[in-house]
């Protein structure tokens, strides 16, 4: 029987490492574009919230505080347009380890079937194959077997493509139809650009119930609170209440200072609208910056990250970057279809955004 170790592949990240170290080589320092975390600081309303909890002497519970589930409830119906009961809001430790965790916690295992975007975010495969799961990717899941869970990103990760609500209601269908669990990463709703991200829980694609439908969120990015790593799923009650009971034997549980700071952020959105405007100025310079040079942006609709190409393989266009001092991330990361893109994120300072463009510029 071979390990969970084993069944999974090599830490994508390693492998760009060399790279990072060319980029740091550069006169000017490395212009990281690479993982995508935020810089900006997080909010004071939510640094002092967590300040102001800090005397937690006491477990926290998984369901999460009464005040917690309230906000994230206000948010989707203020945010999204749709309607959910604070007790159908499951808190999570950062969304990627709900992620990596749902084929687990769902029990399923070397027979069940997981469906993932043709470019995708790595960690859902992760979490299939650390089950045994059989994995298909594909944009398609209605020409693919029937599975138990299949997932769907819009504002998708890597590429900024947003499903139409058209394509999110086909979606919703086929999964109720054959039995799968249809799980929406929407972690990156509200930043649309070029078009307005919908959600799997508005009325129109769901209609009046979340049967066999949950939605993923996170405040990583749009409160710049990574580090805080809190995020939350909604959706299905039922496949909630089996989720909530096996995380309360695991002992998931989100710190309490934190579970506070996350309902004052999720309270508020001024600091959201700082935020985008933020990294719409920088996408813009660096989207400028790529195409005066002969790079083909593809999607980027939504998003933090811009999918670019000229027609080469991916890995040379990583070296190219790193002979600038310049670290992005290969396309191959997110499947093989990704071959020949790169992902750039706009997760940067204003100097480092200025610093690239420059850098193209004058090589």
């Amino acid at each position: 029987m071979s390990s969970p170790a084993e069944r999974l592949p090599d830490f994508p990240w390693d492998l760009l490492a060399p790279f990072g170290e060319r980029a740091r080589a550069h006169p000017g320092g490395i212009v990281d574009l690479s993982i995508g975390t935020p810089v900006d600081s997080t909010p004071e309303i939510v640094q002092r919230a967590l300040r102001d909890s800090a005397d937690a002497h006491g477990y926290p519970t998984t369901v999460g505080t009464t005040d917690l589930r309230r906000a994230c409830a206000d948010w989707v119906q203020r945010t999204l347009g749709a309607t959910v009961s604070p007790d159908a809001i499951l808190p999570t430790i950062g969304s990627k380890e709900f992620i990596a965790l749902l084929p687990t916690l769902l029990g399923l295992g070397p027979q069940s079937h997981v469906i993932v975007p043709t470019v995708a975010y790595p960690t859902y495969a992760v979490g299939a194959a650390l089950v045994g799961a059989r994995i298909t990717a594909t944009d398609s899941p209605e020409t693919a077997d029937r599975a138990d869970l299949i997932w769907i990103n819009s504002p998708s990760n890597p590429t900024g493509e947003v499903l139409s609500a058209e394509r999110l209601r086909e979606l919703v269908a086929y999964a109720r139809a054959t039995g799968a669990l249809l799980v929406s990463d929407e972690c990156y709703i509200e930043l649309g650009w070029d078009a307005e991200p919908i959600s799997v829980l508005h009325p129109s694609i769901v209609g009046d119930d979340y049967a066999g439908v949950l939605a993923v969120h996170s405040l990583s990015k749009r409160s710049s609170l990574a580090g805080y790593r809190f995020g939350f799923t909604t959706g299905d009650p039922e496949v909630l209440r089996n989720l909530l009971v096996v995380r309360k034997h695991l002992g998931l549980m989100v710190p309490a200072p934190v579970q506070h700071a996350a309902a004052i952020a999720y309270a508020d959105d001024a600091h959201v609208a700082v935020q985008r405007d933020l990294y719409r100025a920088r996408r813009q310079i660096l989207a400028d910056s790529l195409r005066a040079h002969g790079f083909t942006i593809d999607h980027g609709e939504a998003g933090l990250y811009l999918w670019a190409t000229r027609g080469e393989p991916c890995w040379e266009t990583v070296s190219w970057f790193a002979d600038r001092g310049i670290l992005v991330t290969p396309g191959d990361f997110y499947g093989t279809a990704g071959s020949h893109h790169v992902r750039i994120a706009f997760t940067a300072t204003d100097a480092a955004v200025a610093a690239f463009a420059d850098r193209l510029s004058h090589g």
